[in-house]
């Protein structure tokens, strides 16, 4: 298994120290997500004080930018990192593509498919030469002049990871993408179920491997150096689950678990405005269905319990007081839970 962990994005100085860090400890990678901030600066400064870890946007999101803008911020990332940049897409919802970015709103996963093909198109003209002819419904990229093509890196193109939340979505994913990052908001049985079978017929239609898709997220990681540290997590994830859960969408996660008339519960307070009392709703029993919970001592069986031979990466985000050796010590179990995934097969 891989561990990841996040870099701050609201002050670029700590993003670039703490992957620093991050890369001494032992963690496989780092990533960036877009929230308040933009997700690929901080990967840009991590990129020039590491060597070996792995630079992701988790994630980036895709309809406000041209797939031209981000195929060039992507190539820079990954040229100036020596090959080690991932992108990680998200279509987001439609209030927010058009009411926070302004950004005309279409059939996502169609569209989101044609992103990730115009931009290999794009990387595939200025690493192999190759004419720039992508004609899409959504996105046609025709035109590329020698004064506007970047030099050849000599690296394999970056693999690019798209969040899939609903069935087409995931099915499109397992068939386009390099990887799939699933929402937090899952279950074991729920990814074995429902994810993992979408995933797979995606892949089946464009004859891929699962050793060369990576899955990634998934769940919720409650730890800490005691149980009194523990049961805080707990209840931080109980609130997670107590609010991702009022929402309708997610609906289908709990049916897995008989749990129907829970979420029906969650989602009427959550329009009467309970908020405050979501996570009273939420058992510890239920809890468990979506976290990996035990102390430090306990955390890598809960990992490969709840995630193992499923999830390949994992993000672990651990209180900053644990001392760097027995943080290391902990990446490095974690490591040696299963994975199906072994590589991704990115033209070189």
């Amino acid at each position: 298994m891989r561990v990841i962990c996040q870099l701050p994005t609201d002050n670029w100085q700590r993003a670039s120290s703490r992957a620093q860090w991050a890369e001494a400890v032992g963690y496989d990678g780092v990533a960036s997500s877009e929230l308040a901030h933009d997700p690929f600066m901080p990967l840009a400064l991590a990129s020039q004080e590491t060597q070996k870890v792995q630079l992701g946007t988790s994630i980036a999101v895709a309809f406000p930018r041209s797939p031209m803008i981000t195929a060039n911020i992507g190539w820079d990332l990954n040229a100036q990192s020596g090959g080690r940049f991932e992108l990680g897409l998200g279509s987001q919802v439609k209030g927010h593509n058009e009411r926070r970015f302004s950004t005309p709103w279409f059939a996502p996963v169609p569209r989101l498919r044609e992103y990730v093909q115009s931009i290999r198109a794009i990387w595939r003209c200025w690493e192999y030469g190759e004419p720039l002819k992508f004609e899409g419904e959504h996105y046609q990229f025709t035109l590329m002049t020698p004064e506007f093509s970047p030099p050849k890196t000599g690296f394999s193109l970056p693999p690019i990871s798209l969040a899939a939340v609903g069935p087409d979505m995931l099915r499109m994913a397992g068939r386009v993408a390099d990887g799939v990052r699933l929402h937090s908001f899952c279950t074991r049985k729920y990814i074995e179920n429902v994810c993992m079978p979408k995933i797979e017929e995606g892949m089946a239609r464009a004859n891929r491997k699962r050793a060369a898709v990576e899955i990634s997220g998934g769940g919720f990681i409650c730890t800490g150096p005691d149980e009194e540290a523990v049961k805080k997590r707990v209840d931080w994830a109980r609130y997670r689950v107590g609010f991702y859960g009022s929402t309708r969408t997610y609906l289908p996660v709990f049916e897995q678990h008989g749990l129907e008339d829970l979420g029906l519960k969650l989602h009427a307070m959550s329009k009467e405005g309970r908020w405050s009392e979501l996570a009273g709703e939420v058992s510890d029993d239920v809890v468990a269905l979506f976290a990996a919970i035990g102390t430090y001592e306990n955390l890598p069986q809960a990992i490969s319990d709840s995630f193992g031979g499923v999830v390949d990466t994992i993000r672990l985000d651990l209180p900053d007081d644990i001392e760097d050796d027995r943080h290391a010590d902990l990446i490095s179990k974690i490591k040696q839970v299963p994975s199906d995934f072994k590589s991704f097969e990115t033209a070189v």
